[in-house]
Order: C-alpha cells, then sequence, then structure tokens
C-alpha cells in the first residue's frame, strides 16, 4: 500500500495545471498523426529516431489521457451532468483508446486481420479519426492557453520526463518481446512484421486506397519512355524481362516486410533506349494504368528496377504485372504497380500526394 502511495504521489507531481493538460493532449495527438504518416515515407534505419519519437508520443498520450479521465470521470459517469457535447467526449475516448490499444497490440506482435485490413492499418484509422475529434471537443470547451500554465521550468521537466519514460517503455517492450521470442521480436524498426519465402505467395497483395485495375493484357501491354529524352520509346512485356536481378526489402506501410529476389530491367537502361537524357532533367515519374504515381530523383531512378519476376516466377497480376516499380530504401506504397509510363522530367511532382489519396475512385 505504502508503494502504491509513492506511486500515486510521483504521479501527481508529474501532472501538469488542468489547461495544460487538455493543450497538450491536442499538441501530442497532431504530432503523433504527424510523426506516423511522415514515418510512412522513411525507410531506412537511419530514421529509426521518428518512429521513437512516435512510439513515445504514444506513452505520453496514455499519462495525459489519465490525467483527463481522472479529472472528469463524473462528468462521464454521472447521467445527470451529461450534455451534448458528451456523446462526442465519449467518442474521443473511443478513438483514443483504439488506436493505443491497437498500437500495443501490434508492437507485441498480434496479427489479426479486419477484412482486408491488418491491425496496423486500424491502429492508423483511428489515429487519424482522433485527431479532429480531439479538435472538436476541444472547440466545445474551448479555453485559451494561458503563459502560467507552461512557463515553469516544472513544467518541462514534466514534458521532458513524459517523453523519457516513453522512449524507456518502448525499449522495455522490445525486451520483453526478445525475452518471450513473441511475433513483434522479428520486426524492423518501421514496425513491419516478416513475411517469410519465394515468389508471388509469399507476401500479402496490398494496394493504396482503392487501386484495383482488372488484370492487363500481356500482348496490348506497352510501356512508354519518354519526356526529357531524344528518342521516346515504347517496349513490350517481353521486352522488359532483361534478366537483371537484384535482392530487394519491400517493406509495406499495412505491417508487413519480405526479402525477395526480383528480376527485370534496370531503369537506367530503358533510359538509354530512350536515346540522350535533357540537361534540365532531375526526376523520373512512374505511371500506373490506374494514374497512381510516383516520382524519384533521376540517379536513384537510373539504379531502381521495372521488375517482371519475384522469386523466380513471373508477376502475378496481384503484384503488378507486367511490370512495377522496385525501389530499393523506399516503403511499398511507392513500389508503383502496373507501371504504363516512364517519364523523365525536370521538376518534383506535388500532385502524386494527391493522387495516392484519389487514384482507383471511379
Amino acid at each position: 500500500m505504502a508503494a502504491t502511495d509513492r506511486l500515486r504521489t510521483a504521479l501527481d507531481r508529474l501532472e501538469p495545471p488542468p489547461r495544460a493538460v487538455d493543450w497538450s493532449l491536442f499538441a501530442f495527438v497532431v504530432a503523433e498523426a504527424a510523426t506516423g504518416l511522415v514515418s510512412f515515407t522513411v525507410g531506412v534505419p537511419e530514421g529509426w529516431p521518428l518512429f521513437w519519437l512516435h512510439r513515445a508520443l504514444g506513452v505520453g498520450i496514455v499519462a495525459l489521457l489519465g490525467w483527463k479521465l481522472a479529472r472528469v470521470r463524473r462528468r462521464l459517469t454521472d447521467p445527470t451532468l451529461w450534455r451534448r457535447s458528451t456523446a462526442l467526449s465519449v467518442l474521443t475516448l473511443v478513438a483514443a483508446v483504439g488506436a493505443l490499444a491497437t498500437g500495443v497490440a501490434w508492437v507485441f506482435g498480434l496479427d489479426v486481420r479486419l477484412s482486408y485490413w491488418t491491425l496496423l492499418s486500424v491502429h492508423v484509422g483511428f489515429g487519424l479519426a482522433l485527431v479532429p475529434l480531439v479538435a472538436a471537443h476541444a472547440a466545445t470547451r474551448f479555453r485559451p492557453p494561458r503563459r502560467v500554465d507552461f512557463e515553469r521550468r516544472r513544467t518541462a521537466v514534466r514534458y521532458f520526463a513524459l517523453l523519457a519514460a516513453g522512449g524507456t517503455t518502448y525499449r522495455l517492450q522490445q525486451g520483453i518481446n526478445d525475452a518471450l521470442d513473441t511475433a513483434g521480436a522479428d520486426r524492423r524498426f518501421t514496425g513491419s512484421q516478416p513475411r517469410e519465402g519465394d515468389g508471388n505467395g509469399a507476401f500479402p497483395i496490398t494496394s493504396w486506397v482503392a487501386d484495383d485495375p482488372d488484370p492487363i493484357d500481356r500482348d496490348a501491354y506497352r510501356l512508354a519512355v519518354d519526356g526529357l529524352v531524344s528518342d521516346a520509346v515504347e517496349l513490350t512485356a517481353d521486352e522488359l524481362a532483361a534478366g537483371h536481378e537484384t535482392e530487394a526489402l519491400l517493406d509495406c506501410t499495412s505491417g508487413w516486410y519480405t526479402v525477395q529476389e526480383w528480376g527485370g530491367i534496370r531503369v537506367g537502361d530503358l533510359l538509354d533506349a530512350a536515346g540522350d537524357i535533357d540537361d534540365d532533367a532531375a526526376y523520373v515519374r512512374f505511371t500506373s494504368v490506374t494514374g497512381y504515381r510516383w516520382s524519384l530523383p533521376l540517379d536513384e531512378a537510373e539504379d531502381a528496377l521495372l521488375a517482371t519476376h519475384v522469386g523466380g516466377e513471373r508477376l502475378s497480376h496481384g503484384h503488378g504485372a507486367p511490370a512495377r516499380l522496385v525501389a530499393p530504401d523506399r516503403r511499398g506504397f511507392q513500389w508503383v504497380k502496373w507501371v504504363t509510363r516512364v517519364e523523365v522530367r525536370s521538376e518534383y511532382d506535388l500532385g502524386q500526394w494527391v493522387v495516392t489519396l484519389v487514384s482507383g475512385f471511379d
């Protein structure tokens, strides 16, 4: 009992002022969503601090949410105190608990699917829903922040302690995974879990948002290589199977990764077939039959692969046949499937971010 009292006293001392808790909860949720979304674009190990920050923020949200609930629990449990805004408060709480629970379950290796959604995808959905819900909830009880709530040195120490506790908790969780040899022990720094085997059947078929085209007629298929090149060309599917092979790791944002031997043609060789490249060229854009597209810097693109085979097998339709981009160190959503055009450009394509959200919708 004495130990419990000491713990409660320590937590009470860490608790920021009520108004600081409210605004900090909003800030932590926004930061959590931002780091989560940016992490989708990070595939190299040097990006690990971003993922640690995301997890530390999650632990901070647990503490802030605990303080918030301790303060308002009577409003939620006493029906006589309910208002119109209470339903919004409950919905926000459900989204917060859903995001936290699915995140914790995922890092411990739980791998279940809801329809074609992985648990990580459900976690992302809860997280994205939480941002507007927290904003709407805050608007119902809006109280502007005061300098006095944040300017004390003790407040800075509290937030540092929250983030430090988050990092420590994540490290302990990794130790538990290793000790118990759970499925979470083999995760990459991105959180993705391994998929073993070779070829099409070794890893899931996933598509970004709504991309789901009909199978492409291999005989009728043509790949256009154009843009800032002197001699634009069109190539058949057979002409793409040039026999170049490379081992590359595909890390999908839905929460899995696989290492496969990919076969096809180097993008640099494709560009050579299209003649001279203009001096203004800086990017290569890869466009799918669905309109989905992504760009790589010219130097990176030349070393990428347009794959027609995986694990010695011809690509299946679900995995992007007749040809898909293989871009090492990039996340899976940047590995464009069903590529029909390779275009050399001088400018970065900002519109590709919008297309990732709308391609595939009729």
